[in-house]
C-alpha cells in the first residue's frame, strides 16, 4: 500500500513542498529511506520506530521504503519525523488515508512519542497558506506558525493526540495568536548623550536616509553610546518587516516572539569570521548582517576586524542581500541593514586627544589607519569625529533631546522619502539625478570641492544622497547649497587618515 504526507523542507528562507511516500511491500523487514536525506533524517527510522511502538501503534514487519520528492532536494533535520510516523500508519491502515488529505505536518518525535519543536517553523507557514491545507506541529512552534495569517494551524504535544484527531475520536482546535505582543525592552535614550552635537545631527541624518555611519575619536568619547541610541530614533517595524525579522530568525533557531516588533541591533566582536558576520558554513546560515536586517548593525573597533572580514560586507552594503554559494549549495539572505562603525584614529587612541599625547610611530599609524579600504570607507556615507569633551561640559547638569523627539523628525523626513519612492540612501543612479536635481551654480560648487578633495564617483553620489536627507529634514523641495556643506562636512575621516586633497 502506499501512502502520501505532504510537508515542508527549509532551504534558507524558503521552504518547498515535500512530499513524503510511503510503500509497503513484502519481503525482508527494513525501512529504506531515499531521497538525498542527510544524517539526521537517515536517523528518524530509529525515532519512529520507538515512537510507534512506544505510543502503542503496530510496526509494520515488512519491507518499508520512504521517498522524500523532489529527490533532488537536498533534506535535513528532524521536520520530517512526523510525517514519516503517519505515512506509515496510513500506509499499514492504522489511519485511513482521506484523513490527511488536506494536511501538511512537520515536527520531531521523541522516543515516548512526544513532539518537539523544529527550525523554520515561520517559512513553512507562510508556504503553507498558500496550499490550502491544514498545518499540523509541535505545540512549542504554534505561536510562530500562526503568524503566518489566516492558516489553520493544528498543534499537538504527542503522536496519540494526533492520531485520536485524524481518526474523529478527540478535536485539535486551530490556534489563533490575534496580534502578537511587542516586545518590551529598555532602549537607551538619546537624552543621555552629553555635547557631542554633530555627532548627534549625523545620527538624525543617518537614522532619516538610511545610511551608514561611522564615528572616530579617542576612547571614551561616546562612540559607542551614540550607535547603541540609533535603533530607538528609527521608526517602527511595518508587520511586513516584522515577518521578514521573524523568518530570518526561525531559520536561525532564535525565539522569534522575543523581539517582536523592535528593530534589531546586532554587535559582533571583533573577531568574528567572514561567514559568521555575512553567513556561511557548509550549509549556509545566515550571518549576522541578515540577523540586522531592518535594524543596526554595529562594528565597535573597525581596524581590528580582519580586512578580508571587512570587504565581504561591500557588496551586500550595495545590494541589500547576502549571496552564499558553495558546492552544492547556494543560498540568499536579505541583508538591508544600517552600518554603524566606531574605530580610534590610531592603535593607542590618542591621536588629536588633548588629554594625552599620542604615542604611535607615523607608520604605526599609517599601516592601522590602511586596515580600513578607500572602497569600504567610500560606503560609509557619513563620517564624523568624535572628539573628547571638557570636564565642564561632562559634569554640566543638562540633557540633550530625547529620542522620541529625535524620532518624529526622522519619521516625517521617511514620508516625503517614501512618497518619492523609497529611502535616499536606496536610491539608484537614475532616481538620484532626478530627486537631486542641482542648479549649475551647486553644481559647479560641488564639483570644485570634491575634486580637491579628491572623492570618488561613488563617494560624490553618496555625498548628494546625504545632502538631499537634510533638505528632507529641513523640508526643502531643493537641494540647496547648505545642504550640500553640511553633507560634504560628514566626510571628516577621508581628510583626517589622509585619504583625501583638502
Amino acid at each position: 500500500m502506499l501512502a502520501i504526507i505532504p510537508t515542508r523542507a527549509s532551504v534558507g528562507l524558503a521552504a518547498p513542498e515535500v512530499v513524503v511516500e510511503v510503500h509497503l511491500s513484502n519481503g525482508l523487514p527494513g525501512l529504506a529511506i531515499v531521497g538525498l536525506p542527510e544524517a539526521a533524517v537517515k536517523e528518524s527510522r530509529e525515532r519512529v520506530r520507538s515512537a510507534l511502538i512506544n505510543s502503542g501503534f503496530e510496526f509494520p514487519a515488512k519491507r518499508i521504503t520512504l521517498n522524500l520528492a523532489p529527490a533532488d532536494l537536498p533534506k535535513e533535520g528532524g521536520r520530517f519525523d512526523l510525517p514519516i510516523a503517519l505515512g506509515i500508519l496510513v500506509a499499514s491502515g492504522q489511519i485511513p488515508q482521506q484523513a490527511v488529505e488536506k494536511l501538511e505536518c512537520l515536527g520531531e518525535l521523541a522516543l515516548d512519542g512526544g513532539l518537539r519543536a523544529v527550525t523554520g517553523v515561520l517559512p513553512a507557514a507562510l508556504a503553507a497558506c498558500s496550499s490550502e491545507r491544514s498545518l499540523l506541529l509541535p505545540a512549542a512552534n504554534a505561536d510562530e506558525a500562526a503568524l503566518a495569517g489566516e492558516l489553520a494551524v493544528l498543534p499537538a504535544t504527542h503522536l496519540l493526540e494526533v492520531v485520536a484527531h485524524l481518526t474523529g475520536r478527540e478535536h485539535i482546535d486551530a490556534h489563533r495568536l490575534d496580534s502578537p505582543p511587542l516586545a518590551a525592552a529598555a532602549v537607551a535614550d538619546l537624552a543621555e548623550v552629553r555635547g557631542q552635537h554633530q555627532a548627534r545631527r549625523a545620527l538624525e541624518v543617518a537614522a532619516s536616509g538610511g545610511h551608514n555611519l561611522l564615528f572616530a575619536g579617542p576612547p571614551g568619547t561616546g562612540k559607542t553610546m551614540l550607535a547603541s541610541r540609533l535603533a530607538g530614533i528609527l521608526p517602527p517595524l511595518t508587520e511586513a518587516e516584522c515577518l521578514e525579522v521573524a523568518a530570518i530568525r526561525s531559520v536561525c533557531g532564535m525565539d522569534i516572539l522575543e523581539r517582536w516588533g523592535q528593530r534589531p541591533f546586532r554587535a559582533p566582536h571583533h573577531g568574528a569570521s567572514a561567514a559568521a558576520l555575512v553567513g556561511g558554513g557548509s550549509k549556509p546560515r545566515p550571518g549576522e548582517i541578515s540577523l540586522a536586517h531592518r535594524g543596526v548593525l554595529f562594528l565597535d573597533e573597525l581596524p581590528e576586524f580582519d580586512r578580508r572580514v571587512l570587504e565581504a560586507l561591500r557588496e551586500p552594503l550595495e545590494s541589500g542581500r547576502a549571496h552564499i554559494s558553495r558546492a552544492n549549495h547556494r543560498r540568499e539572505y536579505p541583508s538591508r541593514f544600517q552600518l554603524v562603525a566606531a574605530l580610534n584614529p590610531c592603535p593607542c587612541g590618542h591621536l588629536g586627544d588633548p588629554r594625552q599625547q599620542c604615542s604611535c610611530t607615523p607608520n604605526q599609524i599609517q599601516r592601522y589607519q590602511a586596515r580600513i579600504s578607500g572602497p569600504l570607507l567610500d560606503r560609509i556615507d557619513l563620517q564624523i569625529e568624535v572628539p573628547a569633551l571638557p570636564a565642564g561640559e561632562l559634569v554640566a547638569d543638562t540633557r540633550g533631546e530625547d529620542s522620541a523627539s529625535v524620532r518624529a523628525r526622522v519619521m516625517a523626513a521617511r514620508e516625503i522619502q517614501y512618497a518619492r519612492g523609497g529611502l535616499n540612501a536606496e536610491l539608484g543612479t537614475t532616481e538620484l539625478e532626478a530627486v537631486c536635481a542641482l542648479g549649475s551654480a551647486e553644481r559647479d560648487w560641488l564639483s570644485g570641492v570634491l575634486e580637491r578633495l579628491n572623492l570618488s564617483a561613488r563617494a560624490w553620489h553618496r555625498v548628494l544622497k546625504v545632502a538631499r536627507t537634510v533638505a528632507d529634514l529641513n523640508g526643502e523641495s531643493k537641494v540647496e547649497r547648505a545642504a550640500l556643506m553640511e553633507a560634504i562636512g560628514y566626510r571628516q575621516l577621508d581628510r583626517m587618515m589622509g585619504r583625501g586633497g583638502a
